[in-house]
């Protein structure tokens, strides 16, 4: 694999998280939103201690609370179908300021505003403190199917690319007085849509036939083989071990 892609969600840095193989760090994320998703919604306190957990995380590779907060924000539209659960479950109902509320519902949505927050989080944490590069590099290394992981690498090194082919079709279409304002513009649009897939598509078939014309078949050389130690993995998965700890006392308790 070639040269990465910076990204605005990695922040450069040189803390003990940052330094980890990335393959651990996948694997550390993936168990942990399996226990978090895991532990029954009724334990409340498990999901302050795993707030704590991915806390203790983000001081430790030096992420600020801002930076973080401000990327939780993709998660808006799942914090919106929350809020309206408690309005359209069924169910026992509960008055709640003047407002009556499905306790089902209430129970759903702190389920799904929990388990998806810390899910989004660490996932945030992941990609803060690890490269678009080192991640594809993790992927193989996890034995994920190779195709898969080539397709990723395809769409992180190519997305620039059409982003600012689509910026050049919006220059032109605009210096020939092109406005957007109503359902008469759309087959304008939809003409610039088509013109964009054709051009990405004739754009594959070049770039496939320069990768075949230098040897690729069917596989990329791993250039990077990126290795962990047993003390790495073990820092590593502190992390889901102890949410691990936590889930099973909120199952018993």
């Amino acid at each position: 694999m070639g040269a990465g892609h910076a990204h605005r969600l990695y922040r450069r840095g040189g803390s003990p998280v940052h330094a980890l193989p990335p393959h651990t760090k996948l694997a550390a994320v993936f168990c942990f939103v399996i226990v978090v998703v895991s532990t029954p919604r009724e334990a409340m306190w498990a999901f302050g201690l795993y707030a704590v957990l991915l806390g203790v995380v983000a001081y430790a590779a030096r992420i600020p609370a801002g930076f973080l907060l401000k990327r939780l924000l993709i998660e808006i539209p799942f914090v919106a179908f929350a809020v309206l659960m408690p309005f359209v479950a069924q169910g026992e109902r509960v008055d709640v300021l003047g407002l009556s509320l499905s306790v089902n519902g209430l129970w759903g949505a702190w389920n799904v505003l929990a388990k998806g927050t810390l899910g989004v989080a660490a996932s945030v944490l992941l990609a803060a403190t690890t490269e678009l590069r080192a991640l594809l590099l993790g992927l193989q290394r996890l034995k994920l199917p190779p195709l898969l992981v080539q397709i990723a690498s395809f769409m992180i090194r190519y997305g620039d690319v059409i982003t600012d082919e689509m910026r050049r079709m919006k220059i032109a279409r605009d210096s020939r007085g092109f406005e957007a304002r109503g359902v008469r513009q759309w087959g304008v649009l939809a003409k610039s849509a088509g013109a964009l897939f054709i051009r990405s598509y004739e754009r594959g078939e070049r770039v496939h036939l320069a990768m075949v014309s230098r040897g690729y078949a069917g596989s990329m050389p791993v250039i990077d083989e990126v290795e962990a130690s047993r003390a790495q993995w073990t820092y590593a998965l502190a992390l889901p071990l102890t949410a691990l700890v936590v889930c099973l006392l909120g199952w018993t308790l």
